[in-house]
């Protein structure tokens, strides 16, 4: 009996280690056998879900809905679960990937969300979570192209992906392939290509992450016009903050014009941003005479 209590504790520990669900498979494959499994079920420390998936109370609900529904977590629902910048703007409901001819999802509690029936861009594995190039595609077809492209750039730069592999991806929609020309993988933060694609479409000069004064900057605009964005998660001791007001004063020393926002002033504020940076390039301040 205590061989058993042990085997199955360590069951439970590989449990917790993939989030709490995992392929009934893949736990025979690690080593446990089907009567462990059974025991564990039958005692009531997890429970099937479609008689393949093996999962704990603990096990988040999107993973749950997507074993229940035979589907991947896709779309901005994998952006989240990966960590890639979100915009306010975009909703909270689960995406969803099935397969095409894959039938009717089965759902359970009345669940109401997004679901993507779209073949794969790449050969699909046994996960509950979806593949990066799909979520990029329903991302595509699900956002505006702008809010799009903060997640593309986003996920570019979370999951190292360089812009020309992503432009020779076989996109399957109009939408994937013109985001993946525009893409450019420079932006730090989503607040960076907030302030970056209007100012490119005002048909300016703009760079991103320049190195000037032995620090990098967010966006420089012409010659002489630097754009410095503060996040949530930037600038969080005053240490952090001394380092950039210095940095600040060394630029305007050697002939740049710094100007700062904040996130409440590029996501709740813009046409203040958009008047300020107007009123730097109506004085000339992006030129160098």
């Amino acid at each position: 009996m205590a061989v058993l209590r042990r085997s199955l504790d360590e069951l439970l520990s590989w449990l917790v280690e993939r989030s709490g669900i995992a392929h009934r498979d893949e736990a025979l494959r690690a080593g446990f056998r089907v009567s462990l499994v059974r025991t564990l079920v039958r005692e009531g420390h997890a429970e099937y879900i479609r008689r393949v998936w093996l999962a704990l109370p603990s096990a988040p609900d999107d993973l749950r809905v997507a074993a229940f529904a035979g589907g991947r977590v896709t779309c901005t629902s994998l952006a989240r679960r990966r960590g890639w910048w979100m915009p306010e703007a975009v909703g909270s409901a689960l995406h969803l990937h099935l397969l095409p001819g894959s039938g009717a999802t089965r759902l359970a509690g009345g669940w109401k969300g997004v679901t993507h029936w779209t073949k794969p861009l790449v050969p699909p594995i046994r996960s509950l979570e979806g593949t990066i190039e799909d979520a990029l595609l329903h991302i595509a077809v699900c956002l505006d192209p702008d809010t799009a492209l903060v997640l593309w750039e986003s996920a570019a730069r979370t999951e190292r992906l360089a812009p020309e592999a992503l432009r020779a991806i076989a996109w399957t929609s109009r939408s994937a392939r013109e985001l993946a020309e525009r893409v450019t993988g420079l932006s730090d933060s989503g607040l960076e290509t907030l302030v970056v694609m209007p100012l490119r479409r005002w048909g300016l000069r703009v760079r991103q992450q320049v190195k000037l004064a032995g620090r990098f900057v967010d966006v420089v605009v012409g010659d002489r016009l630097v754009v410095q964005v503060d996040g949530y998660e930037f600038h969080a001791s005053s240490a952090q903050r001394t380092k950039d007001i210095a940095h600040d004063a060394e630029l305007r020393l050697r002939g740049y014009t710094v100007l700062r926002f904040s996130y409440a002033q590029i996501v709740h504020d813009w046409p203040y941003v958009e008047r300020t940076i107007r009123s730097a390039l109506g004085a000339g301040l992006h030129r160098t005479t």
